[in-house]
């Protein structure tokens, strides 16, 4: 081992290792708070100006974050926030926390990864760790991340260091944070993953080290693959079932009651979040390479893809039955949080509903507590500029139809049901039987 890689763990081991954390979003603000608050110095990197503008005056821009810490390690001047990106050079490790979306072919778009990549390789030096922590395909960290790096003429495992140590929010949770919630570690050689088990040690309660960088992004993938297919599950139950009659949320609840064997999922209008709506057709298309095919999870990403059409066809039924058309009909969604109490937006269904309602020509406005003003979004670059609504009886009264595609606890849904005239339930919220409320 030479003595730069021996001076880092030396630095991690004291907490006195530089950190740089890019990309100030879901991911990387929470981290890059948790490790200043261990006492490292943090450096966090945003080609976003508004987002660093907002971290250097202590303001936080996630809802669910505690404004206060990031307001304490600000004011301690142990995070600091930059659009800058030649300042990586002064990081002792570098993470990774950018997007890693689909393209509109559902194949991975790797691009935020490699000009992430390209930018570290500008001014990479000998002994720096870096750490990929988005959400990607296995084999990523040790082929395309480390080819570019490479590039820079420093050799992985000798000059510097490379990992990948997957993200695991679930924003929201009053359960589990970024520091509780158990960080799984691979490396791409010994002395690699040896720093990143290290360092992540020193700010997560329990670090999980696997085999390899691979092992790790297969981890991530198989967490949420395992989710989707769930899902997935009892949305095909939740079609089935209404064609026979049965009211799923009722099964679900009775089958809940079992006390093993049966782990609870539960149907909506889609799925959202930025990892499981993307990980299976990650696996899929990574997997293809290997000349296999993965028919199970894709079916599973065909069910999930295809619910926002199940709802809106419910809806055009239900305004069928009395008598209106979609077209000029105005539609008032309520939530475009992909979860409930929550502000992230990100690959909410309720955007696609809201796309396939403005295609079919209706009117179409929002609520949402949480979310004043609806942000642009990759996956619907064609959506016109929304603001949320006020939840009042002239609003309710004057829409066709109320869609409820989040179930915010915020929400009067007695108060929904009481004014609207239709409203099409897509998360269970009423459970007896109303005249003017339909389960889709």
């Amino acid at each position: 081992m030479s003595d730069v890689t021996q001076a880092l763990f030396q630095r991690i081991d004291t907490c006195k290792a530089s950190v740089g954390v890019i990309g100030l979003g879901y991911v990387g603000l929470p981290l890059a708070i948790a490790f200043a608050d261990k006492g490292f110095p943090v450096l966090g990197f945003d080609i976003d100006q508004s987002k660093v503008d907002a971290v250097m005056a202590s303001e936080s821009y996630i809802k669910h974050l505690d404004g206060d810490g990031l307001a304490r390690v600000v004011q301690a001047g142990k995070l600091e926030a930059t659009t800058d990106f030649a300042r990586l050079e002064t990081s002792d490790v570098i993470m990774i926390c950018v997007p890693t979306p689909l393209t509109p072919q559902r194949e991975p778009d790797m691009s935020y990864v490699v000009e992430t990549a390209r930018q570290i390789k500008k001014t990479l030096r000998t002994g720096q760790l870096v750490v990929l922590e988005s959400t990607t395909y296995p084999g990523t960290t040790d082929e395309l991340l480390k080819d570019i790096l490479e590039e820079s003429g420093l050799v992985c495992g000798q000059d510097f260091y490379l990992a990948f140590s997957p993200e695991r929010e679930d924003p929201g949770n009053p359960d589990f944070g970024t520091t509780t919630i158990p960080k799984v570690v691979g490396g791409l050689d010994q002395i690699s993953g040896d720093l990143a088990e290290n360092l992540y040690a020193k700010a997560i309660a329990r670090t999980v080290r696997v085999s390899s960088a691979r092992a790790a992004e297969a981890t991530k993938l198989t967490e949420n693959i395992f989710r989707a297919v769930n899902i997935a599950l009892v949305n095909e139950l939740k079609m089935v079932y209404d064609r026979m009659d049965i009211d799923v949320w009722e099964v679900l609840d009775a089958a809940a009651t079992k006390p093993f064997g049966f782990m609870r999922f539960s149907p909506g209008p889609g799925w959202g979040g930025h990892c499981i709506p993307l990980d299976p057709f990650y696996l899929a298309w990574k997997a293809r390479e290997y000349g296999q095919s993965t028919r199970f999870i894709e079916l599973a990403g065909e069910v999930n893809v295809t619910m926002p059409a199940y709802v809106i066809e419910k809806l055009q039924l239900a305004l069928n039955d009395r008598a209106k058309a979609v077209k000029n009909s105005h539609v008032l969604v309520l939530g475009l949080a992909y979860k409930k109490d929550i502000d992230d937006p990100r690959e909410s269904p309720a955007f696609e509903l809201i796309h396939q309602l403005l295609t079919l020509g209706a009117k179409v406005s929002y609520h949402d507590p949480y979310i004043p003003t609806a942000p642009n979004m990759r996956s619907w670059p064609q959506l016109p500029a929304m603001h949320s609504v006020d939840l009042s009886v002239e609003n309710l009264e004057a829409a066709d139809a109320v869609l409820i595609a989040t179930d915010h606890s915020a929400v009067d849904y007695q108060f929904v049901a009481d004014h609207a005239t239709l409203v099409v339930d897509t998360r269970g919220i009423y459970r007896e039987n109303l005249i003017n409320v339909v389960k889709a």
